[in-house]
Protein backbone atom coordinates (compact mmCIF):
# COMPACT_ATOMS: atom_id res chain seq x y z
CA UNK A 1 0.00 0.00 0.00
CA UNK A 2 2.84 2.39 0.87
CA UNK A 3 4.45 1.88 -2.56
CA UNK A 4 1.13 2.48 -4.30
CA UNK A 5 0.60 5.77 -2.49
CA UNK A 6 4.14 6.94 -3.31
CA UNK A 7 3.73 6.09 -7.00
CA UNK A 8 0.34 7.77 -7.02
CA UNK A 9 1.80 10.97 -5.60
CA UNK A 10 4.68 11.06 -8.10
CA UNK A 11 2.37 10.42 -11.01
CA UNK A 12 -0.09 13.06 -9.87
CA UNK A 13 2.59 15.72 -9.52
CA UNK A 14 4.53 14.86 -12.67
CA UNK A 15 2.24 16.78 -15.00
CA UNK A 16 1.72 19.77 -12.74
CA UNK A 17 3.68 23.00 -12.78
CA UNK A 18 3.61 24.25 -9.20
CA UNK A 19 5.04 27.56 -10.34
CA UNK A 20 1.93 28.43 -12.33
CA UNK A 21 0.25 31.58 -11.09
CA UNK A 22 -3.51 31.27 -10.56
CA UNK A 23 -6.43 33.30 -9.33
CA UNK A 24 -8.36 31.41 -6.68
CA UNK A 25 -11.13 34.00 -6.66
CA UNK A 26 -12.19 33.60 -10.28
CA UNK A 27 -11.76 29.92 -11.10
CA UNK A 28 -11.44 26.41 -9.74
CA UNK A 29 -7.73 25.65 -9.42
CA UNK A 30 -5.34 22.79 -8.88
CA UNK A 31 -3.47 23.07 -5.59
CA UNK A 32 -1.67 20.80 -3.14
CA UNK A 33 -2.82 21.42 0.44
CA UNK A 34 -1.05 20.57 3.70
CA UNK A 35 -3.33 20.27 6.73
CA UNK A 36 -3.03 19.90 10.49
CA UNK A 37 -6.12 18.83 12.45
CA UNK A 38 -7.50 18.29 15.92
CA UNK A 39 -10.45 15.97 16.42
CA UNK A 40 -12.53 14.76 19.34
CA UNK A 41 -14.08 11.30 19.00
CA UNK A 42 -16.53 8.98 20.71
CA UNK A 43 -16.06 5.20 20.57
CA UNK A 44 -18.63 2.70 19.29
CA UNK A 45 -18.77 -0.98 18.36
CA UNK A 46 -16.23 -3.12 20.20
CA UNK A 47 -14.09 -0.09 21.01
CA UNK A 48 -16.65 1.32 23.45
CA UNK A 49 -16.06 -1.68 25.72
CA UNK A 50 -12.36 -0.86 25.97
CA UNK A 51 -11.94 2.94 25.82
CA UNK A 52 -13.73 6.18 26.53
CA UNK A 53 -13.69 9.38 24.47
CA UNK A 54 -10.44 10.31 22.76
CA UNK A 55 -8.63 13.16 21.04
CA UNK A 56 -6.71 12.92 17.77
CA UNK A 57 -3.99 14.90 16.00
CA UNK A 58 -3.86 14.47 12.24
CA UNK A 59 -1.56 15.51 9.41
CA UNK A 60 -2.64 15.27 5.79
CA UNK A 61 -1.50 16.11 2.27
CA UNK A 62 -4.31 16.66 -0.24
CA UNK A 63 -4.31 17.41 -3.95
CA UNK A 64 -7.33 19.38 -5.19
CA UNK A 65 -7.90 19.25 -8.95
CA UNK A 66 -9.44 21.90 -11.19
CA UNK A 67 -12.50 19.65 -11.39
CA UNK A 68 -12.93 19.73 -7.58
CA UNK A 69 -11.83 16.19 -6.88
CA UNK A 70 -9.60 15.87 -3.81
CA UNK A 71 -7.07 13.04 -3.42
CA UNK A 72 -5.21 12.72 -0.14
CA UNK A 73 -2.89 10.84 2.21
CA UNK A 74 -3.21 11.29 5.97
CA UNK A 75 -2.10 9.93 9.29
CA UNK A 76 -3.55 10.45 12.76
CA UNK A 77 -2.52 9.75 16.34
CA UNK A 78 -5.38 9.28 18.82
CA UNK A 79 -5.15 9.12 22.59
CA UNK A 80 -7.33 9.07 25.70
CA UNK A 81 -7.23 8.65 29.48
CA UNK A 82 -10.14 6.27 30.06
CA UNK A 83 -9.55 2.49 29.91
CA UNK A 84 -12.62 0.44 30.82
CA UNK A 85 -11.27 -3.11 30.74
CA UNK A 86 -10.08 -4.75 33.94
CA UNK A 87 -6.68 -6.24 33.15
CA UNK A 88 -5.09 -7.41 36.37
CA UNK A 89 -7.76 -9.41 38.23
CA UNK A 90 -5.64 -12.58 38.21
CA UNK A 91 -2.61 -10.92 39.87
CA UNK A 92 -4.26 -8.18 41.96
CA UNK A 93 -5.18 -8.19 45.64
CA UNK A 94 -8.76 -8.63 46.80
CA UNK A 95 -9.04 -4.85 46.71
CA UNK A 96 -7.91 -4.72 43.09
CA UNK A 97 -4.37 -3.42 43.70
CA UNK A 98 -0.94 -4.62 42.60
CA UNK A 99 1.91 -4.80 45.09
CA UNK A 100 5.32 -3.31 44.22
CA UNK A 101 8.64 -4.99 45.03
CA UNK A 102 8.82 -2.72 48.10
CA UNK A 103 5.57 -4.17 49.45
CA UNK A 104 3.62 -0.99 48.71
CA UNK A 105 0.56 -0.44 46.55
CA UNK A 106 1.77 -0.01 42.97
CA UNK A 107 0.90 3.15 41.05
CA UNK A 108 -0.15 1.91 37.60
CA UNK A 109 -1.78 4.16 35.03
CA UNK A 110 -3.55 3.10 31.85
CA UNK A 111 -4.05 5.13 28.68
CA UNK A 112 -5.50 4.70 25.21
CA UNK A 113 -3.01 5.02 22.34
CA UNK A 114 -3.51 4.42 18.63
CA UNK A 115 -2.95 5.63 15.10
CA UNK A 116 -4.43 5.47 11.60
CA UNK A 117 -2.93 5.79 8.12
CA UNK A 118 -5.18 6.14 5.08
CA UNK A 119 -5.61 7.30 1.53
CA UNK A 120 -8.73 9.28 0.61
CA UNK A 121 -10.73 10.45 -2.38
CA UNK A 122 -13.17 13.31 -2.02
CA UNK A 123 -15.52 15.60 -3.90
CA UNK A 124 -15.92 19.34 -3.35
CA UNK A 125 -19.35 20.87 -4.04
CA UNK A 126 -18.25 24.45 -4.58
CA UNK A 127 -20.12 27.64 -3.75
CA UNK A 128 -19.95 30.85 -5.78
CA UNK A 129 -18.72 32.76 -2.74
CA UNK A 130 -16.07 33.34 -1.57
CA UNK A 131 -14.67 31.43 -4.57
CA UNK A 132 -15.12 28.20 -6.59
CA UNK A 133 -12.63 26.39 -4.33
CA UNK A 134 -14.70 26.53 -1.15
CA UNK A 135 -17.78 24.53 -0.25
CA UNK A 136 -19.12 21.24 1.05
CA UNK A 137 -16.56 18.44 0.91
CA UNK A 138 -17.15 14.70 1.30
CA UNK A 139 -14.33 12.13 1.55
CA UNK A 140 -14.08 8.35 1.54
CA UNK A 141 -10.88 6.54 2.57
CA UNK A 142 -9.26 3.23 3.36
CA UNK A 143 -6.12 2.28 5.25
CA UNK A 144 -4.88 0.85 8.55
CA UNK A 145 -5.84 1.27 12.23
CA UNK A 146 -3.91 0.21 15.33
CA UNK A 147 -4.57 0.74 19.05
CA UNK A 148 -3.43 -0.57 22.41
CA UNK A 149 -3.49 0.10 26.14
CA UNK A 150 -0.43 1.99 27.33
CA UNK A 151 0.66 0.74 30.77
CA UNK A 152 2.78 3.10 32.89
CA UNK A 153 4.27 2.02 36.21
CA UNK A 154 5.28 5.05 38.24
CA UNK A 155 8.70 4.38 39.73
CA UNK A 156 9.17 1.15 37.70
CA UNK A 157 9.14 -1.05 40.82
CA UNK A 158 6.50 -3.56 39.73
CA UNK A 159 8.07 -6.84 38.51
CA UNK A 160 4.67 -8.05 37.26
CA UNK A 161 4.70 -5.14 34.78
CA UNK A 162 8.22 -5.59 33.40
CA UNK A 163 8.54 -4.80 29.70
CA UNK A 164 8.24 -8.41 28.53
CA UNK A 165 5.03 -8.89 30.55
CA UNK A 166 3.25 -5.72 29.46
CA UNK A 167 2.69 -7.17 26.00
CA UNK A 168 0.44 -9.79 27.57
CA UNK A 169 -1.86 -7.07 28.89
CA UNK A 170 -1.77 -4.22 26.36
CA UNK A 171 -4.44 -5.63 23.98
CA UNK A 172 -2.52 -4.55 20.86
CA UNK A 173 -4.98 -4.72 17.95
CA UNK A 174 -4.88 -3.62 14.32
CA UNK A 175 -6.45 -4.16 10.92
CA UNK A 176 -8.16 -2.68 7.86
CA UNK A 177 -9.71 0.79 8.14
CA UNK A 178 -12.60 2.55 6.38
CA UNK A 179 -13.19 6.29 6.84
CA UNK A 180 -15.93 8.72 5.87
CA UNK A 181 -16.07 12.47 6.45
CA UNK A 182 -18.22 15.42 5.45
CA UNK A 183 -17.72 19.08 6.20
CA UNK A 184 -17.02 22.57 4.93
CA UNK A 185 -13.74 23.62 3.27
CA UNK A 186 -12.84 27.31 3.13
CA UNK A 187 -9.98 28.70 1.05
CA UNK A 188 -9.82 32.46 1.35
CA UNK A 189 -9.17 34.79 -1.56
CA UNK A 190 -6.18 36.36 0.21
CA UNK A 191 -4.80 33.03 1.52
CA UNK A 192 -4.79 34.32 5.11
CA UNK A 193 -7.50 32.01 6.50
CA UNK A 194 -7.98 28.48 5.22
CA UNK A 195 -9.71 25.73 7.17
CA UNK A 196 -11.88 22.62 7.16
CA UNK A 197 -14.50 21.74 9.77
CA UNK A 198 -16.53 18.57 9.65
CA UNK A 199 -17.57 15.20 10.99
CA UNK A 200 -15.61 11.94 10.71
CA UNK A 201 -16.46 8.28 11.13
CA UNK A 202 -13.82 5.52 11.20
CA UNK A 203 -14.40 1.77 11.21
CA UNK A 204 -11.47 -0.50 12.02
CA UNK A 205 -11.81 -4.21 11.29
CA UNK A 206 -9.18 -5.38 13.75
CA UNK A 207 -8.05 -8.31 15.86
CA UNK A 208 -5.52 -8.88 18.64
CA UNK A 209 -1.91 -9.27 17.50
CA UNK A 210 -0.57 -10.80 20.72
CA UNK A 211 0.09 -14.54 20.87
CA UNK A 212 -1.17 -14.78 24.48
CA UNK A 213 -3.48 -12.62 26.60
CA UNK A 214 -2.79 -12.84 30.34
CA UNK A 215 -6.22 -11.43 31.16
CA UNK A 216 -7.96 -14.24 29.24
CA UNK A 217 -5.23 -16.83 29.90
CA UNK A 218 -5.31 -17.72 26.21
CA UNK A 219 -4.90 -16.09 22.81
CA UNK A 220 -7.60 -13.57 21.90
CA UNK A 221 -8.91 -14.60 18.46
CA UNK A 222 -12.02 -12.41 18.38
CA UNK A 223 -12.62 -10.30 15.27
CA UNK A 224 -13.39 -6.70 16.22
CA UNK A 225 -15.25 -3.76 14.69
CA UNK A 226 -13.75 -0.66 16.32
CA UNK A 227 -15.56 2.61 15.55
CA UNK A 228 -14.66 6.23 16.22
CA UNK A 229 -16.91 9.15 15.28
CA UNK A 230 -16.73 12.84 16.05
CA UNK A 231 -15.81 16.34 14.90
CA UNK A 232 -12.54 17.68 13.46
CA UNK A 233 -11.12 21.14 12.78
CA UNK A 234 -8.20 21.53 10.35
CA UNK A 235 -5.90 24.39 9.42
CA UNK A 236 -4.96 24.27 5.71
CA UNK A 237 -1.93 25.61 3.88
CA UNK A 238 -2.60 25.73 0.09
CA UNK A 239 0.57 25.66 -2.03
CA UNK A 240 -0.49 27.52 -5.17
CA UNK A 241 1.31 30.69 -6.32
CA UNK A 242 -0.96 33.69 -6.22
CA UNK A 243 -1.39 35.62 -9.44
CA UNK A 244 -0.01 39.18 -9.22
CA UNK A 245 -2.34 42.13 -9.43
CA UNK A 246 -1.67 44.15 -12.59
CA UNK A 247 -2.06 47.88 -12.87
CA UNK A 248 -1.96 49.83 -16.11
CA UNK A 249 -1.23 53.56 -16.49
CA UNK A 250 -2.33 55.52 -19.50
Amino acid sequence: MKKILILFTIAFLSGVDLRAQVSIKDSSIYTPMIGASYGYYLPAGDLVKRFGNSSALQMNVDFKTRYNWVLGINGSYFFGKQVKESLFDSIATSGGYLISQDGELADIRLYERGFTVSGTIGRLIAFKKPNPNSGIRADLGFGFMQHKIRIETIGNKVPQMAKEYKKGYDKLSNGFLLTESIGYQYLSNNRLANFYIGFDCMQGFTRSRRSFDYDLMKQDTKKRVDILFGARLAWILPLYKKAPQEFYTY
